[in-house]
């Protein structure tokens, strides 16, 4: 999370990303069980939406956590990665309504409690952040791995 990289900027490019990956896994979905012509694109498609997906959602937890959102904003935005192409609009009501501050709070601020301890040695340390959370979203997709698809 380099000092460029504001809330604003990651938000809008993990929701536009997730928003992406969607349309290419219904286009995948298509293809399989419409014109039954290939299961490639659900195979290579769904895993790069589930791997967005997480990014998405672990985004959200860091802004929920750095913009101090209440907990139904939070539960709104990680709700919208369900719905094909809600994350887009929830990106910009979140911007509107100043969910998304132009600075990370917690990169000068003092933390309070273990969930702020995190964000900020995220914040503070770009390069450490981004591995850990490179290694967190691998993690959970390893155990959504593991667990199998949606039934």
């Amino acid at each position: 999370m380099s000092p460029r990289l504001t809330p604003v900027r990651l938000y809008r490019l993990v929701a536009r990303a997730e928003a992406v990956t969607w349309a290419l896994l219904l286009t995948g979905m298509f293809l399989k069980y419409v014109t039954e012509t290939t299961e490639l694109g659900v195979q290579v498609f769904g895993m790069v939406h589930g791997v967005v997906f997480i990014a998405y959602c672990l985004t959200t937890v860091l802004l929920w956590v750095d913009q101090k959102w209440s907990l139904g904003r939070l539960v709104l935005g990680l709700v919208a990665a369900v719905p094909p192409f809600a994350t887009v609009p929830f990106e910009r009501y979140a911007e509107r309504s100043g969910l998304l501050g132009a600075d990370w709070r917690l990169r000068a601020g003092s933390p309070a409690g273990a969930p702020e301890r995190l964000a900020v040695w995220l914040l503070r340390r770009p390069a450490q952040g981004l591995l850990v959370g490179l290694l967190a979203v691998a993690g959970l997709t390893g155990v959504a791995l593991v667990v199998g698809p949606p039934a």
